[in-house]
């Protein structure tokens, strides 16, 4: 195992110091020296100079980790992207910042998007398109779009993965991983972030969009879930042209969202855009529970009769029916005025277990909803509304979980859009049927009955298998075999320091014994003589003092005298 993970960090050293050099770069002393990596400080500043101080000074320290992000690359760029939807977890001017993280890069070269053709489809692109697009549509940190006409004539654009992307992205996932775990077990206030939880979640959602086999189920889900509704279109898939590495869609050419005046341009309907999009947002998170969790303006295409075209299918969150019940709940709550409702909510997901004062909770919750009584539905900011709801989460240290932050931000982003085309646009009062429709659906006698029958049947099964399992336990309670196992949590800072104070403790007893023990010698006056003093004892002496002064070394080093 010990040689596994030397093998693993030997491998990953040049990335390390790459990312270490950046952080002293943009002044992070203080965090890598909390992480005691000395070494990697010392070859970093040798190599990379740390900006000057009243270059520091000038910008924030939130603006610092963001411009540290864009130079670490792809992977730190999408971490801080994931963060920036995260107001529960990180400050608002953090969040701020991460916002303006581009996704932007140069395009790779054609020949490179030829190979990656042909290496995942099995042949060349002459043979697999009638046509195809050298220059490039768009290019981003994980993959760059084509255009291409198919056999049949077909407009496609093609998909395709950046050279060894994958690679460095797990690399960067290996390092983020062993620095969130230095970061918890050296920098305690840091548990309040749960920095390994982060890691993995965002592993979860990156691995996710590297691969463009799940993005085409998800627009194959998407195409299914609005068969039928003439409000939205959804490109096609083609199968025989797609792999985890390369994707073919239909083209869609259509006008952003954000392009007005081309949009008044083609005589298309701001007003009824504007709900078309909220309706499929919507639609998505409460009859669906399948969302598009980046609905920006670039990736919102309108078409003829201002239908709406959703573009990029990588990021996706999704509800589950217990999930979105507990959302209308709160959405209810903070229309009749009701903190213990939502309290009630927050219980039922599962997000205040460790909220120390519920008290204080429910007066900040009151606080929050005297702020909007009685305010007309259509002077409410979805986007402030939630700005405002997230600063009381972190105030009280609320965990959300990854799915409903995405979907405030889906809602808020469909809503700014909204608004942008119309500013009379109504959010709120579109949404409201939809929670009205969940409250009913939560009263439906047949669900009663589902639920029961289900309860019924695992109750039936437990009764089945109770009487096998604890004759299982009393046989190995015959037989000796029974044993408890008890896992403490918390106490490894605590078993950490009483190691090393046990350790200088009998390091400080050995000085004492050679101390002792040559004096012992250096009276006794025997054996050969150095300076007219036994030798034994001189060099016992100078042990003393080499380890005394080692010892010292150490607990300055430490900080802890």
């Amino acid at each position: 195992m010990q040689i596994t993970k030397f093998t693993k960090t030997y491998r990953h050293l040049k990335r390390y110091r790459q990312i270490l050099m950046i952080l002293v770069k943009y002044g992070f002393d203080d965090v890598i020296n909390r992480l005691k990596i000395e070494y990697y400080i010392k070859l970093g500043k040798k190599v990379i100079p740390r900006l000057k101080e009243r270059d520091l000074e000038k910008v924030t320290r939130a603006q610092r980790v963001r411009l540290a992000f864009e130079e670490l690359g792809p992977t730190f760029v999408k971490l801080g992207q994931m963060l920036s939807v995260r107001p529960d977890l990180i400050p608002e001017d953090f969040i701020n910042e991460f916002k303006k993280l581009q996704d932007e890069v140069p395009p790779f070269p054609v020949q490179q998007a030829r190979e990656v053709i042909q290496a995942q489809l099995g042949a060349p692109v002459e043979q697999l398109f009638d046509s195809f697009v050298e220059e490039p549509l768009a290019a981003a940190s994980i993959a760059q779009v084509h255009r291409a006409v198919i056999e049949n004539g077909e407009q496609v654009v093609v998909k395709i993965q950046r050279p060894n992307i994958q690679k460095v992205i797990e690399t960067d996932l290996s390092i983020l991983f062993d620095l969130a775990v230095l970061v918890e077990r050296r920098i305690p206030e840091s548990e309040l972030y749960n920095p390994v939880a982060i890691v993995e979640e965002f592993a979860k959602t990156i691995r996710r969009e590297l691969d463009f086999i799940q993005e085409g189920r998800n627009i194959d889900r998407f195409r299914r879930n609005f068969a039928g509704d003439d409000t939205i279109y959804v490109p096609k898939v083609y199968w025989e042209l797609a792999t985890d590495r390369v994707l073919t869609m239909e083209y869609i050419d259509g006008i952003k969202a954000s392009e007005i005046e081309k949009l008044e341009a083609a005589g298309l309907d701001r007003k009824i855009i504007a709900v078309n999009g909220a309706q499929a947002i919507l639609k998505q998170v409460f009859e669906h529970g399948f969302f598009h969790a980046d609905p920006h303006p670039g990736n919102i295409f309108v078409l003829e009769n201002n239908v709406i075209a959703p573009l990029d299918y990588g990021m996706m969150g999704r509800l589950d029916d217990e999930m979105r019940e507990e959302v209308g709940n709160l959405l209810s709550g903070i229309v009749h005025k009701d903190a213990d409702r939502i309290i009630s909510a927050f219980r039922h997901i599962g997000i205040i277990e460790d909220v120390s004062d519920v008290r204080a909770l429910r007066r900040d919750i009151l606080d929050f909803l005297d702020r909007y009584y009685q305010v007309p539905l259509n002077q409410i900011n979805i986007g402030i509304v939630i700005n405002e709801a997230m600063e009381i989460v972190r105030r009280h240290r609320i965990k959300i979980p990854s799915d409903l932050t995405l979907m405030g931000k889906a809602l808020a982003t469909e809503e700014g859009i909204g608004r942008e085309l119309d500013p009379d646009f109504d959010m709120i009062s579109l949404a409201k049927p939809y929670v009205q429709e969940i409250m009913v659906r939560k009263l439906d006698p047949r669900r009663y009955l589902k639920d029961y029958a289900s309860t019924l049947d695992e109750f039936n099964r437990l009764f089945k298998i109770l009487p096998l399992e604890i004759r299982a336990i009393i046989t190995k309670i015959k037989k000796g075999e029974l044993s408890i196992k008890f896992e403490h949590r918390g106490l490894d800072h605590l078993i950490s320091e009483l190691d090393k104070s046990s350790n200088r403790l009998s390091f400080s007893m050995i000085i004492a014994a050679l101390i002792i023990g040559s004096s012992l010698i250096v009276q006794l006056d025997k054996g050969p003589l150095v300076f007219g003093f036994p030798a034994i004892g001189i060099v016992g002496y100078l042990i003393a003092a080499v380890l005394g002064l080692w010892l010292i070394i150490a607990i300055m080093r430490s900080a802890k005298l």
